[in-house]
């Protein structure tokens, strides 16, 4: 596993911004999408593309275009939402998948309980949106089953991620020959005794929709 904490001022002021329990919903799933579009530069940097020669205005031209299969982008239900804009605006040519799963806040365990991803995905890359990595089970079940149905390349892009979170992930995939980079706006402190993230931001489903789960 490949960690990139992606260290620019723009992505550290929004992330203050979504930080402070003042920020109410609406600027909250403004700001998710701004930041998500900034981590999305850093996060498409492997995306594969093939050579393609092109007429200019002025001339002929050498350039890229992704390749195929198309890549897919893979929301963890139901905070992931909030980051699919974002991801999107830089990936418009993207498929798009849905994961429904959800913690179990006795066991901290991820079980699934929507699935509308391709059954299979091979040669595919794919990019799961999940904003809080905290315990890590969440995303180690997503990459595991994405890697399953043939993923060979997945990228995650997180809002936070907590050190205990990043060791469960690292310990659950490193042992599966695909590669796997999580990006980050930052790693913070730990985790507390709910599993929440601190400093964090609360629970980010929360303070997009502004409802309970």
């Amino acid at each position: 596993m490949r960690l990139l904490a992606v260290d620019h001022p723009l992505i550290a002021h929004k992330l203050s911004a979504l930080r402070d329990k003042h920020t109410n919903s609406p600027t909250f799933r403004r700001l998710t999408d701004e930041l998500v579009t900034l981590l999305a530069y850093e996060a498409t940097r492997d995306a594969r593309v093939d050579e393609i020669e092109l007429e200019t205005p002025v001339g002929p031209a050498h350039g890229v275009k992704l390749s195929s299969p198309k890549p897919i982008v893979v929301p963890i239900l139901r905070a992931g939402l909030g980051m699919l804009d974002g991801m999107t605006r830089l990936l418009p040519t993207a498929e798009v998948g849905f994961l429904g799963m959800i913690r179990d806040e006795q066991t901290l365990q991820a079980t699934t309980y929507a699935d509308r991803v391709p059954d299979d995905l091979t040669g595919r890359q794919c990019y799961v949106l999940d904003p809080m990595l905290a315990t890590g089970g969440t995303l180690a079940a997503a990459v595991r089953y994405l890697i399953e149905r043939g993923a060979d390349h997945i990228t995650a892009v997180c809002l936070l991620a907590a050190p205990e979170g990043l060791r469960r992930v690292e310990n659950e995939t490193g042992h599966l020959d695909v590669p796997f980079t999580v990006v980050t706006a930052a790693v913070d402190e730990r985790l507390n005794d709910k599993g929440y993230i601190v400093p964090g931001l609360g629970d980010a489903g929360d303070r997009l929709y502004g409802l309970a789960d």
